[in-house]
């Protein structure tokens, strides 16, 4: 226990930048404190004393904010930066060098039994807030943006956004739509815009007599 806390402090230097001492880790990080809570009940759940092993994380959820069932996989260097709201269920299987930010939930999608919850590849970042649902696997080198809603698989090296979770990047190159936010379509603009054609093309029809130039596809 001692080495692997250790590890998850190194951990936490590495990439971190707000983090300026060992004291400062140890007494402030509450992905640090949520870690060794995981540690300790995950041992009991292996020797199959679930009760305490579930007791175990829910104190450690109301010290920190940060829920690990106790049955969840979670590999090396793994890391929970602010932490709070962070969700992990049971069947969960987290590889190295993962991070998480605040308000992130791996989750299920229902009530089934079984593997229900998202299984993590190596090297993956899942940005605040996003949610990664159900038994779908999440690729090695995988970025997920903020607030991202992901219920498919996504392929490794790959950056996913959006509700529902998009691939927009895959392996340096943009695929699919570009999501940047300053330039969204404004529907309402353009259903106004093409009001202004229709009635542009009735007028000219009233006035003159000739039938009115057929909108172009897609107007209403």
């Amino acid at each position: 226990m001692l080495s692997q806390l250790k590890k998850d402090i190194r951990v936490v230097f590495e990439r971190d930048p707000a983090a300026k001492s060992l004291l400062e880790v140890i007494l402030c990080y509450p992905g640090v404190h949520a870690l060794i809570g995981y540690r300790i009940a995950h041992w009991f759940y292996k020797h199959k004393l679930y009760l305490l092993a579930r007791i175990i994380s829910q104190i450690a959820r109301f010290f920190t904010g940060i829920e690990i069932h106790p049955g969840a996989r979670i590999g090396r260097g793994f890391f929970i930066d602010h932490g709070m709201g962070v969700v992990i269920g049971e069947t969960t299987e987290i590889g190295d060098n993962v991070t998480l930010y605040q308000g992130v939930t791996l989750g299920g999608t229902g009530k089934e039994k079984g593997k229900r919850h998202p299984t993590i590849g190596n090297n993956v970042i899942v940005a605040a807030g996003a949610k990664v649902l159900g038994s779908i696997t999440i690729g090695d080198n995988v970025k997920v943006g903020a607030g991202a809603v992901v219920i498919k698989p996504v392929p490794p090296n790959s950056t996913v956004v959006g509700v529902p979770g998009r691939v927009v990047v895959q392996d340096g190159v943009r695929v699919g739509a570009d999501l940047e936010h300053g330039k969204l379509p404004d529907p309402i603009a353009n259903l106004l815009e093409q009001m202004q054609k229709r009635l542009t093309a009735l007028e000219e029809h009233v006035s003159t007599g000739h039938p009115p130039t057929p909108p172009e596809c897609g107007s209403p």
